[in-house]
């Protein structure tokens, strides 16, 4: 069933939309996204991995009614894969059914038609009819500097130039969304053309919220009692302690995996058996095991 878009003409109805599908996003955030929508801007997030990035995106791709088209960036990524290559296959059948009634020259102008594109997600974002796409261009610190160069003529104008084509223009301009996570610092340029905003871990509060409206079958104690653990983890005199503090998908998903075993109430032994989903790394995992009893001690009132 489709869903239908919500009021978001506002900031507060724009917040209020994105609590409806499970994002709980900071007035701040809500108000960056909101205008990126008016203004038709790109909007750059960083921080760090699980703070809640891509997920923004489907969120607004469900909130919006707009289908959500993702580019995961990496390495050595090529630009035919993030715009279009052609399909040389049919081309090369195409020429060998032309020979016989054409001339070069024409066989040349037929094999080069859009039919004969293949299109990826920058291409397919540009062509989405109206209202539009959200293209997800994930992880974007983790494409090379040439990439974000060529980045630049869609992010500014919402446009690709294809030698064999011309200048194929936005039919409506795509709800732009770019996370990093900050592995090296983006070109100045790319920044220049996007709206900006930092996303840090949130507050206990905020998680709390998320962690219900993600985990509704977890007791309000057991909730708590997650949030108020994850929430040490990430905070001083705890946070040195470990590489990566865990990220909101981390908590959700450990609440999920304690409602799986049936868990009550937090204690060393089911937090050593499920520290894996936390931390993913061996230093993490050990790290923790002595700081158990603090960070299960309850709170001072």
């Amino acid at each position: 069933m489709t869903r239908v878009p919500e009021d978001t003409s506002t900031i507060d109805g724009l917040t209020h939309a994105l609590e409806g599908v499970g994002y709980h996003a900071p007035r701040r955030l809500a108000t960056a996204v909101f205008l990126a929508i008016r203004l038709q801007r790109p909007l750059l997030l960083e921080g760090e991995p699980g703070v809640g990035k891509t997920e923004l995106a489907k969120a607004l791709a469900k909130v919006l009614g707009r289908p959500l088209l993702r580019l995961q960036c990496y390495d050595g990524m090529e630009q035919r894969e993030a715009l279009y290559e052609w399909n040389h296959t049919a081309q090369l059948l195409h020429m060998r059914a032309a020979q016989a009634t054409s001339s070069p020259d024409e066989i040349e102008r037929e094999v080069y038609q859009a039919r004969y594109l293949i299109r990826r997600p920058l291409l397919q974002a540009l062509q989405t009819p109206e209202p539009g796409a959200v293209l997800l261009i994930d992880e974007v610190d983790r494409a090379d500097e040439p990439f974000e160069a060529f980045l630049l003529e869609y992010l500014g104008e919402y446009q690709v130039s294809i030698p064999e084509l011309g200048t194929i223009k936005a039919v409506a301009a795509p709800l732009t969304i770019l996370t990093s996570n900050r592995t090296r610092d983006l070109n100045d340029a790319v920044k220049r053309r996007c709206l900006y905003q930092w996303l840090d871990y949130p507050d206990r509060d905020r998680e709390l919220a998320i962690v219900k409206s993600q985990v509704p079958e977890a007791s309000a104690a057991l909730t708590e009692q997650v949030t108020t653990f994850v929430s040490r983890l990430r905070n001083q005199p705890f946070a040195n302690a470990f590489q990566r503090s865990p990220g909101i998908a981390e908590s959700v998903e450990w609440a999920k995996a304690l409602v799986a075993l049936d868990t009550l109430t937090l204690d060393p032994e089911v937090v050593q058996d499920t520290a894996g989903i936390l931390f993913k790394q061996r230093e993490d995992v050990a790290a923790l095991i002595p700081l158990m009893d603090q960070l299960l001690a309850p709170e001072p009132v």
